[in-house]
C-alpha cells in the first residue's frame, strides 16, 4: 500500500520477527508521515475482519477462562525497531577494503584491521561478478561458500539466504553453510534417538496450553526464560500464559543457574543448578524414583525398550557408582534434600517440562545427554498422560500442523512456498555444518584428504541422517576460496568466534562479500560490503505463525524510501546478476510484486481472499480451527496406544537404549547407546571435575539476551538506556553486564560497576560487573551476541562478545552441534588505565552515544 500524499499518516503492516526464517514474525502496524516512521504499534486483528468470522478461541480451566487476544502481543523489540532502521551504524553505500586488490595483493591478514573506501554499485557488482567468474574458472563453483544465517530480519522475496544462492546456482553451484539446530542442539543429537523427533518440525505439542491449564500441578521451566526468549519471534503470549497459570494455582518451578526475568516474575521456587550439570540432577531424580518405587512401571513396560540397561546404570550396578542425590549434590550444586523433594512432588503431581530455546542445558558440551535424560524422566512418569508432557513455547503454530500448535490450532497456516525462502532447508550436494566452518577453512582438507562428519544438521531432518557420513570437499572438488554472506554474525553467535576470525583472515579465502544493513560483526572482515535495506524500505510478504493467537499473513508495503544507497537483498544480488548477464534468469521475468503474487497463489490464501483484497486490507487473519478441542494434547495418542500411534524410532517406542547408536558408533564413549552423565571426555574438558578447573574455576552461563536478539538491536539507544542492558564503566563505555554472585565478587575485590575480564585459553572479553544474589556461586553469567568491538581481533573484545571465546570443538565427536555456554572461565578485575595504554587504538575509537562503536572507525575519508 503506497500513497502519493506523504503529508498524511499512512499505516502499513509489517512482520518484525527477528528469528530464523521468513515465517516467524511479530505483526505490527507502522504509522508513517512525511516519509518517516512515526510509531510502531500492535496490529488490531479484527480491524478488517469481524470477530465471528475469526472464531476467537477460549480455554476454560478450573473455573477460569483464557481468551485469544484480538491484538498482537508484540514485544519491546518491535516497538523500538525504527531506531534500528535509523541507526547511525547503517552502511551508507558500497564499500571495498582499501588494501584488497583483486589484481594484486589481497592482504587477507588485514581483514578486521584495514579500513574501507567508498565505491559505486556498478563497481561493487562488477568486482563480485569477476570474482565469481575467476573462482569458478580457477577452482570450480563449489569453492564459493554461501554463508547464510538464521539470525537476520525475516523476509521472503528478499531472503533469507535465497537471493545469493539462487544466483550462484545459475553460475554452476556453490557450497552451502548449513544452519544448525542451535538452540535445540541437545534435542537434535540426543533426544531424537529416544523419541524419534526434535522440537523444530516434528514435536508433538498440540493443545498443550489446554492440557497444562486443566491437568498440571507443576510446570518445570528448565534452563529457560519465558519472559525473554520468545520476544524475537513469538511476542509476549508466553508471558501472558504464565501469569494465567499463576491464577490457576499451577506451580512454576525454575531450574537454572540464574534468576532470569521469567524466574523473577513467575517462579514459585528457584532450584539453582550449575551450568551443564543437569544430567547429574536428572539421574539423581530417577534414582530416587527407582529407590522408592515411585515410577510408572506399566508405562515403561508398554511404551519403552531398553529400560533395564539404563536402570542398571542409574542404580550403579554397571559401574559401581549409584547416581544418588548425595552423589549428584557436589556435581550440580543442588542439595540432596531438594533433589528428593522435587522427585517426590514430580511423581505425586502431573508435571510438564517447559522450554523456550536452550540455555546451557542443550547448548553446551555433550548436550545430548541432558536432553536424553529429560525424556527418560518424562517416560518414567508416563509421557503423554494428562498434564505430563514436554512443552516448547517457541513454536506456537509451526508449519500449520495441529499437533504442533500448543495454542488452539488455526484453520490452516499459509505456507509460502515461492519466493526464495526454499533455500533455508534445501539440501545442496556440497555443504558444511555451520559449526565446522572454521575447521574446514583452517585445515588442509582436499578431495583426497576430506573433512568428515555425520548428519545434515537441520532441525527436523530425519533421525537416520545422523548415521550418514558426509565430506568436504566433495570428490574432485577444491576447497573454499570465496565467501558470500547475507547475515554476517558468525563470530558473535556461534562457537569459537576467534577461530572464525582466524579463518576469515586465511590466505585461502581470496574474497569475502557481505551484504547487510549495518556495520557490525563479520562485516569488519569483508572485502566488499553491500548496503542493504531494512524491512521498512522494502515491499514483501510474511506470515506470522508464532504469536499464539491467530495466524496472520501480511502484504508488507514499503513504508519509507531506501536510506543512503541501500538496496534490498533481491535488488543487490540482481545488480551482480546484471554484471554476469544473468538478470532475466535470476528474476524469472518477475518483479517483487510478481514474486509476492506467486507466493500468495501457492500459500493457501488464494482460496480465502483475492490478491487485490489482500493488498487492500494489508493482511489476512486465519480463523481458529473448528473443534480445536479435539486435537490430542501432546503425546496423548502415543500414550493411549503406542502400537496405533508409534513414534518415529526403529521400534516405535521410547528407546532408553538405541540399537542404532550401538550399531553405527560402537566406539563412541561420548554418546553411548543409552544416556549418561558425561563431565568431560575426548572432545571437551569443560568441567569443574577436570584439572583445568584449577586455572579456570568458574562455569559461564550465556543465555539469549534480554535486550537483543542474538547480535541484533545492540545499537538501539532506547534499549541501552535501560540499567540492566549495559553497565557504564568508569571510562564512560557501555559494557555488557557480567553477573557475579556476591561471594565470588568479594574474592576478587569486584563491586558492581567495575569492569571485569572473562578469561579462557581461547581469549578474553570485557564486561561490566553486576554483583547479585540472582546468580548462584561458582557461575559467571554474561549474555551472548553483543556487537563486535575487537581489542585485538581474534584474541580479545571490549564489548563482551563471549562467543569469541567459546570452545571451537563441536558438541561431541559425532555430533557437529554448537557449544556456546557451560564452559570453564576465570574472572579478574580489569585495569582500564593499563588496558588503554596497552591498546590505545581500541580504547580511542569513536563511539556514538547510546549505540556503541561508530561505523566511521572503519571507513577511510
Amino acid at each position: 500500500m503506497a500513497y502519493d500524499d506523504k503529508s498524511k499518516v499512512t499505516t502499513y503492516y509489517k512482520g518484525l520477527g527477528l528469528g530464523a526464517f521468513g515465517l516467524n514474525s511479530n505483526t505490527v502496524e507502522v504509522d508513517v508521515k512525511d516519509g518517516k516512521i512515526l510509531r510502531i504499534r500492535p496490529l488490531q486483528i479484527d480491524k478488517h475482519y469481524d470477530r465471528e468470522s475469526l472464531r476467537p478461541w477460549t480455554i476454560k480451566a478450573r473455573g477460569k477462562e483464557y481468551n485469544a487476544s484480538l491484538k498482537t502481543l508484540i514485544p519491546p523489540f518491535s516497538i523500538v525497531y525504527k531506531k534500528r532502521t535509523y541507526s547511525p551504524n547503517r552502511i551508507p553505500y558500497p564499500l571495498r577494503r582499501e588494501d584488497w586488490d583483486p589484481n594484486g595483493e589481497r592482504n587477507t591478514q588485514n581483514r578486521g584491521k584495514s579500513k574501507f573506501v567508498r565505491i559505486s554499485w556498478e563497481e561493487a557488482a562488477n568486482l563480485i561478478a569477476s570474482e565469481i567468474k575467476r573462482v569458478n574458472e580457477t577452482y570450480g563453483p563449489l569453492s564459493i561458500l554461501a554463508q547464510g544465517d538464521g539470525h537476520g530480519e525475516t523476509k521472503l522475496v528478499h531472503g533469507p539466504h535465497g537471493c545469493q544462492t539462487h544466483l550462484l546456482e545459475l553460475t554452476g553451484g556453490f557450497t552451502w553453510q548449513v544452519r544448525n539446530p542451535d538452540s535445540w542442539e541437545g534435542w537434535y543429537w540426543g533426544a531424537k534417538h529416544m523419541w524419534g523427533q526434535d522440537p523444530l518440525g516434528q514435536g508433538s505439542i498440540g493443545n498443550l496450553l489446554w492440557d497444562m491449564a486443566n491437568n498440571c500441578g507443576m510446570v518445570l521451566f528448565w534452563g529457560c526464560d519465558m519472559e525473554t526468549t520468545p520476544w524475537g519471534w513469538g511476542g509476549q503470549q508466553a508471558s501472558r500464559y504464565c501469569f494465567w497459570l499463576t491464577e490457576l494455582g499451577v506451580k512454576q518451578i525454575y531450574v537454572c543457574p540464574d534468576v532470569n526475568y521469567g524466574n523473577a516474575v513467575h517462579a514459585d521456587k528457584w532450584i539453582p543448578v550449575l551450568p551443564n550439570t543437569d544430567s547429574a540432577l536428572h539421574l539423581a531424580i530417577m534414582y530416587t524414583w527407582l529407590n522408592e518405587g515411585a515410577w510408572d512401571q506399566d508405562y515403561i513396560a508398554d511404551h519403552t525398550v531398553g529400560f533395564d540397561v539404563f536402570k542398571k546404570y542409574v542404580l550403579g550396578e554397571e559401574d559401581g557408582n549409584p547416581k544418588t542425590p548425595d552423589w549428584a549434590e557436589p556435581i550440580c550444586g543442588v542439595p540432596a534434600r531438594i533433589i528428593k523433594a522435587l522427585a517426590r512432588k514430580w511423581h505425586r503431581e502431573a508435571t510438564t517440562i517447559a522450554h523456550c530455546n536452550g540455555g546451557s542445558l542443550v547448548r553446551s558440551t555433550y548436550s545430548h545427554e541432558p536432553a536424553r535424560l529429560e525424556i527418560a524422566c518424562l517416560a518414567m512418569q508416563g509421557l503423554g498422560k494428562p498434564g505430563r508432557n514436554q512443552m516448547k513455547f517457541l513454536e506456537w503454530n509451526l508449519m500449520g500442523l495441529p499437533d504442533q500448535m500448543p495454542a488452539p490450532a488455526a484453520e490452516f497456516v499459509p505456507y509460502l512456498r515461492e519466493g526464495y525462502r526454499g533455500y533455508v532447508n534445501k539440501q545442496e550436494p556440497s555443504f558444511i555444518p555451520k559449526t565446522l566452518i572454521p575447521k574446514a577453512i583452517l585445515g588442509d582438507y582436499t578431495s583426497d584428504n576430506p573433512l568428515l562428519w555425520h548428519s545434515y544438521p537441520v532441525a527436523g531432518w530425519p533421525r537416520e541422517d545422523q548415521f550418514i557420513e558426509y565430506r568436504y570437499p566433495l570428490l574432485d572438488a577444491n576447497p573454499i576460496h570465496m565467501i558470500w554472506t547475507d547475515t554476517p554474525c558468525w563470530t558473535t553467535c556461534w562457537n569459537g568466534g576467534n577461530s572464525m576470525i582466524e579463518a576469515l583472515r586465511n590466505e585461502k579465502i581470496e574474497c569475502v562479500v557481505a551484504q547487510h544493513p549495518w556495520m557490525e560483526n563479520d562485516c569488519l572482515f569483508a572485502d566488499i560490503l553491500l548496503p542493504i535495506n531494512t524491512k521498512f524500505e522494502e515491499l514483501d510478504m510474511c506470515t506470522d505463525n508464532d504469536n499464539g493467537n491467530f495466524c496472520i499473513s501480511c502484504y508488507e508495503g514499503q513504508c519509507i524510501d531506501s536510506i543512503g544507497e541501500s538496496k534490498s537483498d533481491w535488488e543487490a544480488v540482481g545488480e551482480v546478476a546484471k554484471a554476469l548477464g544473468l538478470y532475466e534468469k535470476f528474476t524469472h521475468g518477475l518483479d517483487v510484486e510478481g514474486w509476492i503474487k506467486k507466493a500468495f497463489d501457492t500459500s493457501g490464501l488464494a482460496e480465502k481472499i483475492t490478491f487485490e483484497q489482500f493488498k487492500e486490507n494489508g493482511y489476512y487473519a486465519v480463523p481458529t480451527k473448528e473443534n480445536w478441542e479435539d486435537v490430542p494434547a501432546g503425546f496423548e495418542n502415543f500414550c493411549k496406544s503406542p502400537e496405533e500411534y508409534p513414534l518415529n524410532t526403529p521400534t516405535g517406542k521410547l528407546e532408553f537404549y538405541s540399537e542404532s547408536l550401538a550399531s553405527f558408533f560402537p566406539d563412541d564413549t561420548e554418546r553411548m547407546p543409552y544416556p549418561r552423565y558425561v563431565p568431560f571426555g575426548e572432545s571437551h574438558q569443560e568441567s569443574l571435575q577436570h584439572p583445568r578447573s584449577e586455572k579456570f574455576p568458574y562455569l559461564i552461563v550465556s543465555n539469549h539476551p534480554r535486550w537483543r536478539v542474538h547480535a541484533q538491536l545492540d545499537d538501539v539507544t532506547w534499549l541501552r538506556e535501560i540499567p540492566t542492558c549495559k553497565v557504564t564503566g568508569a571510562d564512560g563505555y557501555q559494557y555488557e553486564p557480567v553477573w557475579l554472585n556476591t561471594n565470588d565478587a568479594a574474592k576478587h575485590g569486584i563491586q558492581s560497576g567495575d569492569v571485569v575480564k572473562i578469561i579462557t585459553d581461547r581469549g578474553w572479553v570485557l564486561g561490566g560487573a553486576y554483583v547479585t544474589e540472582r546468580i548462584m556461586p561458582g557461575v559467571v553469567y554474561q549474555d551472548h551476541g553483543t556487537r563486535l568491538d575487537p581489542i585485538v581481533a581474534g584474541e580479545s573484545d571490549r564489548s563482551g562478545a563471549n562467543n569469541l571465546i567459546c570452545p571451537t570443538n563441536i558438541t561431541s565427536k559425532n555430533c557437529p552441534g554448537e557449544v556456546t555456554s557451560g564452559y570453564l572461565v576465570n574472572i579478574e578485575k580489569a585495569d582500564l588505565d593499563a588496558l588503554a595504554k596497552e591498546y590505545p587504538e581500541a580504547f580511542n575509537r569513536e563511539y556514538v552515544k547510546g549505540t556503541g562503536v561508530s561505523i566511521m572507525n572503519w571507513i577511510k575519508h
